[in-house]
């Protein structure tokens, strides 16, 4: 197997909102909110029109896109024996991914995700994890792990107690790991933890210049470059209209968007450029042809509603 990924097994509901949804409730436009609470989480999308329901998750995007590129992939995630944990395998089997979980009843449903759009294309998340958060070292197999190529995490996975010891299994097994930061509320809560990763286990990196500023505190971008020299380790940065970098040692790769495009839904755009990058990583391309299909797949991907090709 190519790539297995593990990450946060989510269904994702999508929605078209205006502004006035986003402020009226309390939300930070652009970002994903965690909702502890199902009633709260349930009453948030009571009165809202479902645009789409997708089997998501940051890491199972990706993946998805590296089968639909032709790689032989696999996907653990934690789901319950509900309506909505048979439909996220059934989506991932329908996409020639894996599903290398055995799913059974669970205290918590199967994990949702909100994704509410607003008219600029922009993407706002709320999150109840349900399930997809309980996620422990018993969930994830050595020998699945050692039999991939790479194991591709999600920053949105990682938190202290379980799910903090099957990230560890897994990378302690794995041949390379792969890992995107997710999201800067992830990077300020794990800081150090992601800090120590990124310095001395993952081979490659995927973040987002807000991202990799805040998580090492630099002051400007030149910082960044520094620090990437610095790793020996590959990191790769999307700069939103600035593109895309990235970094190995002294080897550094850029290149640009890709200008007139209608974007309709930014959703799924960090997931589907990991997924180009690194088929091209895994098969051979050099740097700036991975950049450019991270950027082929992430273009696609923006012009159409939802996170799946």
């Amino acid at each position: 197997m190519k790539v297995l990924g593990i990450g946060n097994a989510i269904v994702d509901v999508i929605c078209k909102v205006d502004e006035e949804f986003i402020s009226k409730n309390y939300l930070t436009k652009g970002t994903m909110k965690l909702v502890f609470d199902e009633s709260e989480f349930k009453n948030l999308f009571s009165n809202l029109k479902i645009e789409k329901t997708i089997s998501g998750g940051s890491v199972a995007n990706s993946i998805v896109g590296l089968s639909q590129l032709g790689d032989k992939v696999g996907f653990i995630g934690k789901v319950s024996d509900d309506d909505l944990g048979s439909k996220y395998e059934e989506g991932l089997k329908l996409e020639k991914v894996e599903f290398l979980y055995n799913k059974k009843k669970e205290d918590l449903p199967t994990g949702t995700c909100l994704i509410l759009v607003t008219p600029d294309s922009e993407r706002t998340m709320c999150t109840f994890l349900g399930t997809a958060g309980k996620i422990n070292e018993d969930d994830v197999s050595s020998e699945t792990v050692k039999s991939s190529e790479m194991i591709f995490l999600e920053g949105y996975l990682w938190d202290e107690g379980e799910p903090k010891k099957a990230f560890e299994k897994a990378i302690n097994n794995a041949n390379k790991v792969a890992m995107s930061l997710s999201d800067q509320f992830c990077v300020d809560r794990h800081k150090t933890h992601f800090l120590e990763l990124v310095k001395n286990k993952l081979d490659v990196t995927f973040a987002n210049e807000q991202e990799i500023k805040s998580l090492i505190n630099a002051k400007d971008f030149k910082e960044v470059i520094e620090f990437g020299k610095s790793l020996k380790r590959m990191l790769v940065i999307t700069r939103g209209e600035k593109g895309a970098v990235s970094i190995y040692g002294d080897e550094i790769s850029e290149n640009t968007i890709k200008k007139d495009l209608v974007i309709k839904d930014l959703t799924g755009a960090g997931d589907l450029f990991a997924a180009g990058f690194l088929h091209g990583y895994l098969n051979g391309s050099n740097t700036k042809d991975c950049l450019n299909k991270g950027r082929e797949m992430s273009s696609k991907v923006i012009q159409q509603i939802g996170a799946r090709l």
